[in-house]
Order: C-alpha cells, then sequence, then structure tokens
C-alpha cells in the first residue's frame, strides 16, 4: 500500500494517513507540551506526508520519517512558546544596550534548556513556562507525580549551573542522583 502511495494513487494515500493517525497522534502527546500542539504537530505530520510521500524514498522508513516530522513539530512550537514569553515577559527596553543584552540572555536561557535531556525539558516547559499544575504534567507524559518532581528539580538545577557556568554535576544530569533539595520544586 505505501509503494501505491508513493506512486500516487489517493486512496492508498489516505489509507496511510488513516492508519498512521493514531500513532503519530501518541508519539506527539509525549513530546508536545500540550493537548492542542500535540493535535497541530500530528495533523502538520499528515499533511507533510500526504504531500510528500512520493519522496520517500525507502518504504520501511515512514515511520521514523513520520516520528521525527512529529519531532520538529513539537520542538519548533516549544521554541515559539519561549521566544513569545520572552517577547511578553521582557518589558520595553531603555536602549539598544539593553535589548541586545536581554535577547543574549534571553538566547542562553533558550540554549540551557535545548541542551536538557528530552524529559527534563518537557517537564521544565509545560512546567515552569506554560504553568501548568504538577500533576496535569505528570499525567501527560506518563510519570508519577515524585518522577516528575524530580525531573523538575534536576532541570531547574542543570540550567541553573548552565547559566552560572558550573558542571551540574549528578542532580542536573538524566541519570544522576538527587542534589541538594530545591525549595522551589517543593510545589511543584
Amino acid at each position: 500500500m505505501i509503494e501505491a502511495a508513493q506512486a500516487g494513487d489517493r486512496e492508498s494515500i489516505a489509507a496511510v494517513v488513516e492508519g498512521a493517525h493514531s500513532h503519530v497522534r501518541r508519539f506527539a502527546e509525549h513530546l508536545c507540551s500540550s493537548p492542542q500542539d500535540a493535535e497541530d504537530a500530528a495533523q502538520e505530520a499528515l499533511i507533510i506526508l500526504y504531500r510528500k510521500i512520493g519522496t520517500l524514498r525507502a518504504t520501511a522508513a515512514l515511520a521514523s520519517w513520520m516520528f521525527r516530522i512529529v519531532r520538529n513539530e513539537c520542538l519548533r512550537r516549544a521554541r515559539l512558546l519561549v521566544d513569545r514569553h520572552d517577547e511578553i515577559g521582557g518589558g520595553p527596553a531603555s536602549s539598544a544596550e539593553e535589548e541586545v543584552l536581554r535577547r543574549l540572555e534571553a538566547e542562553v536561557v533558550a540554549q540551557a534548556i535545548r541542551e536538557l535531556p528530552d524529559v527534563q525539558r518537557r517537564v521544565l516547559i509545560m512546567r515552569d513556562v506554560l504553568g501548568h499544575p504538577g500533576r496535569v504534567v505528570a499525567e501527560r507524559l506518563g510519570l508519577s507525580t515524585p518522577a516528575m518532581k524530580s525531573q523538575l528539580h534536576r532541570a531547574r538545577a542543570a540550567v541553573r549551573h548552565s547559566l552560572a557556568g558550573e558542571d551540574p554535576g549528578p542532580a542536573g544530569r538524566a541519570t544522576g542522583g538527587s542534589g541538594p533539595r530545591d525549595p522551589g520544586t517543593a510545589g511543584a
């Protein structure tokens, strides 16, 4: 069926898109920070599939190709969200120099967040950027609440250390132990 879709058979293309939808949607729900972003990312991936299936070189590569599209779309949406947050939260700059410094600072923070392990990045964005309750974040990411709090603590510590130019130590690493307790995670 995939080969027929690649050859341009519209019924086969529709069947492939239909068959991929639930898998793509489920994957997007695990990557994106909100159900709306997940649905939008899944739809974008299916539209790209519909338009470009003829360019796919190997039929076996379909799943990885689709998941890569979803991943990129979720990351793009997260970057837009961080950028929008920076624009809204920054307030007006009093000088060009201040604006340059603020933009540099925002880029340093964004880079520190991009360098986090996947789960930590998603927890941090959902909890601290989007402001979702901890229970909701844990639920959407398939984590227990204590595991979500641990990942959030590690993410915050890693970003804090990155911004200070320090090695994050075990608290900021994906598989590390727990560092000193961060009072900021008590209400997570």
